[in-house]
């Protein structure tokens, strides 16, 4: 099972025994659902018959207008639907031809999708400034090896912003990876889910897709920034050039023989929030504006306790390194590894995590990825209430699992 939904499944077991366990390891935007949606939701179940397998044309129509006017000019028929980005992600490594290149740490499934489909997967680190992708100056030198080795690596596996860092690649970075990819003849697939949860909104996100437009499929989906997780409405973008249809059409050949179309009633939901009328713009900007003001307390939080941390810079995560306070963990707590540390902060201070080895990283690294998103409250009304404040981390209920985290968090170091 996903190590994710794996921990949930013991989060949630540990708590059905009585245990008060503060939950940080599933990436889930807990949020309520948006009234219009449930309202959208409702016009949409009158309609039980199969759709196209691409999506209807209301669908993709606002599909495209939603990436056009993210600076990638985009038609209906570049656009596919699906329930969920996760199985476009996972089509696509069916259709493309090739070995994978995988930032180190990158979200849990991205390796486990490419072995399903038979392909070897090659990790390069992140720069030191940020995750999400490779470090573009070890790049070429383990594709290099790699194909000498005789691997294939011809797909690159991008996420901005990123999960599990919560940091933004900056466009230098972006620009360089494309023209590597240009070099190398390698493809991109980049999964842009967190793209309208960047928590500055004058920071620029620079999607691949405009700087090489004619090798890169995007992926996005309303799991993460709407709070559907769900509702699995997700959606890709391919290039308008021969390989792109080529691909298109091997994606839609994969959905139909795996998940036929998106749900018909989801399809009403999906055409109104990509075409992003005013009120769902603003859901955004809040939703935006509620992630990043936690994760920078979070953040805080750690990096007070000793620990080195990026700072966020979008989405919902954070990954903080507590590699300067190994001895004293280690002397005085027996933890030497991601594992342990875990087990420790599970079992005596009952704070859940996906530890660093679940994403890919060192095992013997002290890592882990905490999910801030889940901080909000535990009914829809305190939830509401964290999106709607000025200051969330003030109200009483954020700030009370705050200071719980402040207090585990400094008896790491003594």
């Amino acid at each position: 099972m996903s190590p994710n939904l794996a921990l949930n499944q013991i989060v949630a077991e540990r708590r059905a025994e009585g245990e008060d366990i503060v939950h940080l390891g599933f990436g889930e935007a807990r949020l309520p659902v948006f009234g219009p949606f449930a309202e959208a939701l409702a016009a949409g179940s009158r309609h039980n018959a199969y759709g196209p397998v691409d999506g209807s044309a209301q669908v993709r129509e606002a599909v495209a207008g939603y990436f056009t006017r993210r600076r990638l000019p985009t038609g209906p028929e570049q656009v596919i639907a699906a329930p969920g980005s996760k199985p476009l992600l996972m089509a696509l490594q069916l259709v493309l031809v090739g070995d994978v290149l995988l930032p180190c740490p990158a979200w849990n499934s991205y390796r486990p999708q490419a072995e399903l489909a038979g392909k070897r997967v090659f990790e390069v680190p992140i720069p030191k400034e940020c995750g999400g992708v490779p470090d573009p100056a070890r790049l070429r030198a383990a594709v290099q090896a790699a194909r000498a080795a005789g691997g294939d690596p011809r797909i690159m596996v991008l996420t901005l912003p990123d999960n599990p860092t919560g940091t933004l690649a900056p466009a230098h970075i972006v620009r360089e990876l494309c023209a590597i990819a240009e070099e190398l003849d390698l493809v991109i697939v980049s999964d842009e889910i967190y793209r309208d949860i960047v928590h500055d909104p004058a920071t620029p996100v620079l999607s691949p897709a405009e700087v090489a437009p004619e090798r890169t499929v995007v992926t996005t989906g309303l799991s993460k920034t709407l709070a559907l997780g769900g509702w699995r409405i997700g959606a890709a973008r391919f290039p308008a050039n021969p390989w792109g249809e080529r691909a298109r059409r091997g994606v839609a050949s994969v959905a139909s023989e795996v998940w036929s179309t998106l749900a018909a009633p989801m399809q009403e939901v999906a055409a109104y929030a990509f075409a992003e009328p005013p009120e769902i713009r603003q859901r955004l900007a809040d939703s935006a504006r509620l992630h990043g003001s936690v994760a920078r307390a979070v953040h805080g939080i750690v990096t007070d306790a000793g620990a080195e941390c990026r700072p966020p810079a979008g989405g919902f995560y954070i990954y903080p390194d507590f590699e300067p306070l190994r001895g004293a963990l280690n002397r005085r707590l027996g933890v030497t590894d991601s594992a342990s540390l875990f087990q420790y902060l599970l079992d005596e201070h009952r704070i859940a995590v996906l530890a660093g080895h679940q994403l890919g990283d060192d095992p013997g690294a002290l890592r882990f990825k905490i999910a801030t998103s889940l901080l909000y409250g535990e009914s829809r009304e305190l939830q509401q209430q964290a999106l709607e404040a000025a200051d969330p981390v003030r109200l009483p209920h954020v700030a009370a699992v705050l200071e719980r985290l402040r207090d585990s968090f400094a008896k790491l170091a003594g």
